[in-house]
């Protein structure tokens, strides 16, 4: 397949993509919860990678995981399943994998033969970061070129065995939506042989330098200033040479807290001074929203929701069902290509899938 293809292939009768990741990472994966009905496409997270190869950890559950996947298809025929290489804690040799001809050809090779041998669709890239710090990963200036070469290395690969079945594969990228990572990448260029680009619109709050604030909002707030924004990412990448179609707006299927110094504004724009436990969706509806002292405010500048304990003055940030409807109001508009999510065993109930299906379609 050359590159022109796979712009074609995004070219053709649109339909939004709902990718859900699902956490292989943490043993077997309960398949039965998964509503496959309103998923496109699963990112099993995450696969490792040791040596310059992509390499499964757990292979003992990996094998499992991926063969009850694979009979979700059976309730949904057009479901794709792909491999999420790296993520926040397994990025660590990304730039030692992509350093050279030699070691990129390795590790596609080992991507490709892990999807081939568990008859799966495709990859995915979640590097953090090319050329930043992330969690004790090796990172170099060389990266921000090796980044695209690496993409190239992949989707060659892929085409090997696309021709030798087929069967079409997906290559795509978990990336950070804030204008840092496209001043360390090539995103022009890589969009070239990606599918999709998963813009990962949510943990803002890391960077909130001593305030609370949103960690998932599409628009900024008017309570305090914020330079990260859903739709700032969106509009930095398509600047950056990134076709809209590509760009997969990201949904938080969990919250992320703290404790504020005051109640003012209900603790939002307030200063921290501790962290504190936020939750995955399902919990937090089923158990905080308007319950044990949490009042529920919406804050519809930025499109946001959060919770605040005037007593406790813990605050939590998340997305619900109001802020994901308007997300996915605003990926029609601007005629993106759909939405992802991080990760499914946060919202088990699936309260939030169910509104960004039923939004999409």
């Amino acid at each position: 397949m050359i590159v022109s293809a796979v712009n074609a292939q995004n070219k053709a009768a649109h339909k939004y993509v709902v990718i859900g990741y699902v956490g292989g990472y943490k043993g077997l994966v309960d398949t039965s919860v998964l509503d496959v009905k309103k998923l496109t496409h699963i990112n099993y997270a995450f696969v490792n990678i040791q040596h310059n190869r992509a390499w499964l950890t757990n292979l003992k559950t990996d094998s499992v995981n991926f063969k009850n996947l694979n009979l979700l298809k059976q309730k949904n025929p057009d479901l794709k399943i792909l491999i999420s290489i790296g993520g926040w804690a397994w990025s660590g040799n990304f730039s030692d994998a992509a350093l050279s001809d030699t070691s990129r050809k390795a590790f596609a090779a080992s991507a490709v033969a892990i999807i081939k041998q568990y008859h799966l669709d495709g990859i995915d890239i979640d590097w953090e970061y090319p050329d930043q710090l992330g969690i004790g990963n090796v990172h170099r200036p060389e990266d921000k070129q090796n980044y695209t070469l690496l993409f190239q290395a992949l989707r060659a690969e892929l085409d090997v065995m696309q021709q030798q079945t087929g069967q079409k594969l997906l290559l795509t990228a978990a990336v950070g939506a804030f204008k840092r990572f496209l001043e360390h990448t090539e995103m022009d260029k890589a969009q070239a042989y990606l599918n999709y680009i998963n813009l990962m619109t949510y943990d803002y709050f890391q960077d909130s330098l001593g305030v609370a604030i949103h960690h998932t909002n599409l628009f900024p707030s008017k309570i305090y200033h914020t330079g990260d924004y859903a739709a700032k990412a969106v509009a930095d990448y398509i600047t950056a040479g990134v076709p809209v179609g590509k760009l997969v707006m990201g949904l938080a299927f969990y919250g992320r807290s703290s404790i504020v110094a005051d109640d003012v504004n209900h603790g939002l724009g307030g200063k921290t001074t501790l962290h504190a436990q936020g939750g995955g969706y399902t919990f937090l509806k089923d158990s905080l929203i308007n319950r044990k002292g949490f009042k529920y405010y919406k804050d519809n500048d930025a499109k946001a929701a959060y919770l605040f304990n005037g007593t406790t003055r813990q605050f939590i940030s998340f997305d619900d069902e109001w802020s994901v409807k308007n997300k996915c109001k605003y990926v029609k508009t601007e005629n993106m290509g759909g939405v992802m999510f991080w990760e499914y065993a946060d919202d088990k109930k699936g309260y939030l899938l169910t509104q960004a299906y039923k939004s999409l379609n």
